[in-house]
């Protein structure tokens, strides 16, 4: 296990924004934050090119709630209350797939996403129920999402 991630789901640093090695199975990071007690879900992005599919792919990984408006402050407004994700201890990791394709596609709107999230993890770093975001590099694999 990277040592960021660990460091993150033993409660040793704050939740934040992290990077996963290329190459590396993504479901090792997401059985880990079961063990440690985390939720854990993928946000796959492989194939999107412009946010109208991004925000189709989050409300479907995210199982956002009916009310989400599919914009950015509406994804915003989802982050930072997550009563819709409940964690009864421990936090949430999201993990974004392949999110490359869709940065050279539309890179202002990426930088959008990434402050977003960036927002959402700071909104929660001081909670018993943090929110974790793991960027990889890779696509390629199967990993279990949020049951």
């Amino acid at each position: 296990m990277p040592r960021p991630l660990a460091a993150v789901l033993d409660g040793r640093t704050p939740p934040g924004v992290l990077s996963w090695p290329a190459g590396r199975p993504v479901q090792e990071a997401l059985d880990a934050a079961l063990t440690a007690g985390w939720q854990g879900t993928v946000l796959d992005l492989e194939g999107v090119g412009d946010k109208a599919e991004f925000m189709t792919r989050a409300a479907a990984a995210l199982r956002l709630p009916s009310w989400f408006g599919r914009n950015w402050d509406a994804l915003a407004d989802c982050l930072g209350d997550l009563s819709w994700w409940p964690a009864e201890h421990g936090g949430r990791l999201l993990v974004v797939r392949a999110w490359q394709g869709y940065a050279a596609a539309e890179p202002e709107e990426w930088r959008v996403a990434e402050s977003v999230l960036a927002d959402a993890v700071a909104h929660w770093r001081d909670t018993d129920t943090g929110l974790a975001v793991l960027l990889t590099r890779d696509a390629g694999g199967t990993a279990r999402a949020r049951t």
